[in-house]
């Protein structure tokens, strides 16, 4: 197995020198919240971009997309397709007229201008359980994966998830939205730069290369995206469907610290081509990760195949027959490790000088993408929306920046030792928060009668969707269509047979 070299060692840390001098630099010249928040609505769309797809997919594409793909198929990969086929054309035609011409800073002034107060404070609400827990599960998969890299202790893997949260805290916390989007570019560029490193050296592994992968993905159901079963085992068409509609789209639309993002720019069409940037991004990137995953999968089948070890289609169906030992491939699916995947088959299979460094350098780039966009967009929520003055003075902005930086750390130790692959639950938890936003802001734009009472009619309909989900454990797939769809059709019924409000009209 790999060690660490003084070249791996060398980019680690010339990585984390460049990302600290970055935040030291920004600080310089931050007069006012509107400065540390919005960089001065005067942001170009390409660092934007690229901002949105790092702060978005991180360390989960990093830790879960490979393994999806190498022990499931491509569904996932559809649902992520929606971001830049579907996703953002709505965005841009639709919402981002709405916060332009609002001036907003935030996206749930909206919810208030259209219904009340206390609408917008509960989806600040929401959107700040997710981003607690997001950046919890995208920190603890980051241990999870140096865990693997290191052969950590569980005491020396919580030391290092508290270090690495402590320090993207620190620099979030001197350099706001601009070291924010800055680092997350360049983190942006070291997540794509990896992989594909990764994958041309890992095709090369493969006896055949490419004919090899595409023949052995196909053999064992691992390119299937439009299944239409419902039967499925990893997914299916509609399921990655209502995925892409019901949560990449509230993601975009009505997500805080995406809406954020797109007020920082001077204009409407500088947010459209920052959408644009990220869903290039957002295809192409995943694309090479999801590539990636296939062909560890074939060359461990391949491997397997040279020993007689057994690999199981997604169908449960013997290929070979099981006379060997376990291929890595076999032993983390049993041990439900599966998010091992990559750093391991890095570790023991691919021997480049540097080629490690490279790879954890992109982990501490996932982890800290994530921590970065979470406690910046926090605390611009609770200056925006819960000080009506906005007058919290920025000394304090940057406490509360510390405040959620510890909170993160405190929920990625709790997710450590709880376990369990990212994808899923993030899928859960984006699921549970985002579906219930979005179902508030289609009723207030497609609704002319909605009032404050009917949207609050529609989001207890929403929660209960989503305790019936967990009563009935329906699939993490459909979380979020489980609590978007009662809370927009429930307040549209509502609407239809009660009385508009002062606020249907605003």
């Amino acid at each position: 197995m790999n060690s660490l070299s003084l070249i791996d060692w060398a980019i680690c840390l010339g990585y984390l020198v460049v990302v600290f001098a970055l935040g030291l630099w920004f600080a310089r010249g931050q007069h006012s919240n509107d400065d540390y928040f919005l960089g001065g609505r005067r942001m170009h769309w390409l660092p934007i971009g690229l901002s949105l797809f790092a702060g978005t997919f991180s360390s989960l594409s990093f830790v879960g997309l490979p393994s999806t793909a190498a022990y499931g198929d491509y569904h996932l990969y559809l649902a992520i397709l929606f971001i830049p086929f579907v996703v953002s054309p709505i965005v841009w035609k639709f919402f981002l007229p709405i916060y332009f011409q609002l001036g907003a800073t935030s996206s749930y002034e909206y919810v208030e201008r259209r219904f009340d107060r206390r609408l917008r404070l509960v989806c600040s609400v929401l959107f700040m359980l997710y981003t607690v827990g997001w950046m919890g599960n995208m920190l603890r998969a980051v241990g999870v994966i140096l865990e693997a890299v290191f052969d950590l202790s569980q005491t020396q893997t919580v030391g290092l998830l508290i270090g690495i949260g402590l320090f993207a805290t620190i620099y979030t916390t001197l350099g706001g939205v601009k070291a924010v989007v800055w680092t997350d570019a360049i983190q942006a560029v070291a997540l794509g730069g990896g992989m594909l490193t990764v994958l041309v050296l890992a095709v090369g592994k493969v006896d055949g290369g490419w004919s090899t992968i595409w023949q052995v993905g196909n053999q064992h159901g691992r390119f299937a995206m439009f299944e239409t079963s419902l039967n499925a085992e990893h997914g299916n068409l509609w399921a990655a469907t209502a995925f892409g509609v019901f949560v990449y789209l509230a993601g975009h639309a009505v997500h805080f610290g995406s809406v954020q993002r797109y007020v920082s720019m001077p204009s409407q069409t500088a947010a459209g081509w920052a959408l644009v940037v990220n869903g290039l991004m957002v295809g192409i990137v995943c694309g090479v990760f999801f590539l990636a995953g296939s062909t560890l999968f074939a060359f461990y089948q391949q491997q397997n195949t040279l020993s007689g070890t057994q690999i199981r289609p997604p169908s449960g169906e013997s290929v070979t027959a099981a006379v060997g030992a376990d291929s890595l491939y076999d032993e983390l699916e049993r041990d439900k490790h599966q998010d091992h995947l990559l750093p391991r088959f890095v570790m023991t299979e691919l021997s480049v000088p540097g080629l490690l460094g490279l790879l954890l350098a992109g982990l501490f780039a996932a982890a800290m993408s994530s921590i970065d966009s979470g406690i910046n967009s926090m605390t611009a929520s609770v200056v925006c929306d819960w000080q009506a003055d906005r007058h919290l003075k920025l000394r304090h902005s940057r406490m509360l920046c510390c405040v959620f930086g510890l909170l993160s750390v405190s929920v990625a130790i709790i997710f450590y030792f709880k376990g369990g692959n990212v994808f899923p639950l993030i899928m859960k938890i984006a699921g549970m928060f985002f579906g219930l936003q979005l179902g508030i802001f289609l009723l207030g734009m497609s609704v002319k009668r909605a009032s404050t009472s009917s949207a609050m009619i529609g989001l207890a309909a929403g929660t209960i969707g989503l305790i019936l989900t967990f009563v009935f454990e329906i699939s993490h797939w459909w979380y979020g269509a489980n609590t978007c769809v009662p809370t927009y059709v429930a307040g549209a019924v509502a609407s239809c047979l009660g009385s508009a409000d002062d606020g249907s009209d605003k």
